[in-house]
């Protein structure tokens, strides 16, 4: 029998608010001393009472308006009550039966070109709290610290109906979330870092049924690609198990990454389990719609629409336009060297090479700078373009320029100037070099005389050579061309 697996995604993501969720504590946990971000709230003490972030709300919405969701009306809190000892209450503080958002929707681009479109539903957004970090240190023998600073901090949990169908979607999945995040700017949502953190549901069922087989659910994946690894892992485990004649257990298991295995870690708990009640040091929030009105206003353009809008706009490949888009400060750098290109240049070939400077050596020098150093501003970067364009510079000289950019802060034309790396062009400059060329190779000129005129791009490459790739290289052929044909006759 033949097994398909049904995947459903819980992504918990960290919003990138100034403060905790329910008190004033500052929320840059990651980079505070441990337990210096603590209060009567974040410590659970008798008589402390919570007030909801405003903030916090706002980025719920926007996120639920960004995945196509209804947003509700009336929403409110409830107690998730369970005992572990990085929740200092006892319980967290989420939503249950009335989230903040429901029904939404995601489209994942078609994988090729042959294939459609996916659609997976977004169940729900709802908000909570976060829990306290657990340190262990020296291993089994070892103890356990607890630092409280990131007690608090605003998550919402992304949950997506069973609708992914492999571990491939699964990974399209988190990355097109990842960037919606982004794009808002609600969240980091770096994974490495844990504000962006993914559970995943698993499930087998004979291929061509609708049922639903035991779920397990698949924690502790701390990379997108890791993910599709652990999702890999327990689909082939299920399915030995269940060819067999074996039995799923519905449980949590936890995915150990440097031995590429899922490992059982309890049982998994129902809703009943964890005795959801209303929180009642907090109200029902109203959500005004005026208020939704607002921040649908304020969203910005999401990757996908903006990519299609770039290809149409701009003429970019769907390639270029990807990568162009993937990170929205990216994708506004790009829009502002276009916006910078000098007067004369056409936009669509102009978009063209800036795509092709950005996405490269731009990209390549940029992660290699690691945000140290002098930025590069679009006018600086359309400059160099519009020069490279115009063939004013070599490729080889344009990389150098860049470079330069990227260490002073210089304009491209000031660094052509001082490095002297404009084309030479002129006949009275390239013709010495060209007739130490022809004098120095004169098995190449030969090998022309014959009639094998491909001997020219040697000599164009001796020309290069010596004047330090400043020759301008169609001249420079065009210029041995006609001396050597000279000799023909």
């Amino acid at each position: 029998m033949e097994f398909e697996p049904v995947i459903g995604l819980e992504v918990h993501v960290q919003l990138r608010t100034s403060s905790k969720m329910f008190c004033s504590c500052a929320s840059d946990y990651q980079t505070a001393e441990p337990n210096t971000r603590v209060c009567p709230v974040c410590l659970a003490l008798p008589g402390a009472l919570p007030v909801i972030n405003r903030r916090a709300v706002e980025f719920a919405i926007m996120t639920g308006l960004a995945l196509n969701c209804r947003v509700a009306r009336i929403t409110k809190f409830d107690r998730k009550n369970y005992a572990y000892p990085d929740l200092m209450k006892g319980y967290q503080i989420s939503q249950y039966d009335v989230p903040i958002c429901e029904d939404g929707w995601i489209e994942l681009p078609p994988a090729d070109a042959q294939a459609q479109a996916h659609r997976v539903r977004i169940k729900r957004v709802h908000m909570e709290e976060d829990v306290a970090r657990l340190m262990h240190v020296g291993g089994a023998e070892g103890y356990t610290l607890m630092d409280i600073n990131r007690a608090g901090v605003p998550l919402i949990e992304v949950v997506s109906e069973p609708d992914l169908e492999s571990p491939a979607q699964a990974e399209a999945y988190i990355t097109q979330l990842q960037s919606t995040i982004r794009y808002l700017g609600v969240s980091t949502a770096n994974m490495e870092e844990g504000s962006f953190r993914c559970d995943a549901n698993v499930s087998l069922r004979p291929r061509g049924t609708r049922g639903l087989g035991t779920k397990v659910e698949v924690k502790n994946m701390n990379r997108v690609r890791a993910v599709g690894r652990a999702l890999e892992y327990e689909i082939e485990r299920q399915t030995q198990v269940l060819s067999k004649g074996g039995r799923i257990e519905q449980e949590t298991r936890g995915w150990v990454d440097d031995r590429e295995v899922t490992v059982s870690q309890r049982s998994k708990e129902e809703a009943h389990d964890y005795r959801y009640f209303p929180e009642p040091d907090l109200p029902p929030l109203e959500i005004d719609p005026a208020w939704v009105e607002g921040l649908t206003a304020s969203l910005p353009e999401l990757a996908p629409a903006r990519r299609s809008r770039l290809m149409s706009d701009y003429g970019l490949s769907e390639y270029d336009a990807a990568l162009i888009t993937a990170v929205r400060s990216t994708a506004d750098y790009f829009e502002a060297v276009v916006g910078a290109r000098p007067a004369g240049a056409e936009a669509a070939a102009f978009a063209k090479e800036a795509a092709n400077w950005i996405n490269g050596e731009f990209a390549r020098l940029a992660a290699a700078r690691n945000g140290e150093g002098p930025a590069v501003t679009p006018e600086n970067m359309a400059s160099l373009v519009a020069m490279f364009q115009a063939r004013t510079i070599s490729n080889a000289a344009a990389k150098q320029v860049l470079a330069e950019m990227f260490q002073t802060g210089k304009g491209a034309a000031a660094i052509v100037e001082e490095k002297g790396l404009k084309k030479v062009t002129d006949v009275g400059s390239l013709e010495p070099a060209v007739d130490q060329a022809i004098a120095a190779n004169p098995g190449a000129v030969d090998d022309y005389l014959k009639g094998k005129e491909t001997a020219v791009r040697f000599l164009v490459g001796q020309v290069m050579r010596a004047s330090k790739g400043r020759a301008d290289p169609v001249r420079a052929a065009e210029l041995i061309s006609e001396k050597l044909n000279a000799r023909k006759s």
